[in-house]
């Protein structure tokens, strides 16, 4: 006798497109931007290169647009201690059990990508978070709010400053940072910055 089959179901809409940006995220960790292909994309999601192609018509869209996804999934609400000093220590202990391996990621397999499209890390990172506010945003906002610091010492260049020197660390170190280089970024660098353009200012 033969026996039934439960019949596939379709998948459509975000949940198909869910599976496709995770089939490509797997492939470009296990092979490498170079060797990726749509065809291992498709076979690992279960569906067929046209339904890929009618969403990203390049592998680098379609790279892009899962590292995208990956980069924004799970990220945790802001901290929130009572302090900047707290918070920042805070959200970088996070990175360092959440996110350091995923920047070591990205720098060994996308170097391809790069030279391919021309663009960065940090262009990558702007076109995920476009006007999303960063984590860090919301933790020297609220210090602001709470009169901790002068928001108009916060250029971009200093908001991004405690995260530039985290991502440095690791990327150049292959590891999470250690607790006590988090502690120096924020008591030793990014803090006392802050003060000094703030007695600068009230000059």
């Amino acid at each position: 006798m033969d026996l039934e089959t439960e019949p596939v179901r379709r998948r459509r809409g975000a949940e198909l497109e869910q599976a496709l940006l995770a089939a490509a995220w797997d492939e470009l960790i296990e092979t490498g931007y170079a060797a990726l292909t749509i065809d291992a994309v498709a076979h690992r999601a279960g569906t067929s290169r046209p339904v890929i192609y009618r969403r990203w018509p390049t592998k680098a869209d379609l790279v892009r647009a899962a590292v995208d996804h990956r980069m924004l999934r799970d990220l945790p609400l802001p901290p929130d201690t009572g302090s900047l000093r707290g918070d920042l220590i805070e959200l970088m202990h996070f990175a360092n059990q959440h996110r350091a391996g995923f920047t070591v990621l990205l720098t060994y397999y996308l170097g391809p990508y790069f030279q391919e499209t021309g663009t960065s890390p940090a262009d990558l990172r702007e076109n995920a978070f476009q006007d999303r506010a960063t984590g860090t945003d919301v933790i020297l906002d609220r210090a602001a709010a709470r009169g901790e610091l002068d928001p108009a010492c916060l250029t971009p260049r200093i908001r991004s400053l405690p995260f530039d020197l985290y991502r440095h660390e690791a990327l150049m170190t292959l590891k999470p940072v250690p607790d006590d280089v988090i502690t120096e970024i924020v008591d030793e660098i990014f803090l006392p910055l802050v003060r000094s353009i703030e007695r600068e200012r009230s000059r």
